[in-house]
């Protein structure tokens, strides 16, 4: 469960940053313009990009998802 939750938060994150990231990228180049900035959307760095995050919300997962298997869970109910 918890490797679970780190992996939604990271992609919640992609899926925020990505078109964030994107978006002030169109902006930017788009005030550009007038010096020749023209804008070309990597695809395949944006999907290596996402690929990554799910990579790392996994590894950042596994600590705490140890941590927790090692709880007794009434103690830890009975505590909060």
């Amino acid at each position: 469960m918890v490797r679970g939750e780190s992996v939604i938060t990271a992609l919640i994150g992609a899926a925020l940053g990505l078109p964030l990231g994107v978006g002030v990228a169109a902006l930017v180049t788009g005030s550009m313009s007038e010096w020749g900035v023209e804008m070309t959307l990597p695809g395949g760095a944006l999907v290596v990009f996402a690929l990554v995050a799910v990579a790392v919300g996994v590894l950042a997962a596994i600590a705490p998802a140890r941590r927790a298997a090692r709880l007794d869970v009434l103690r830890a109910l009975q505590h909060e």
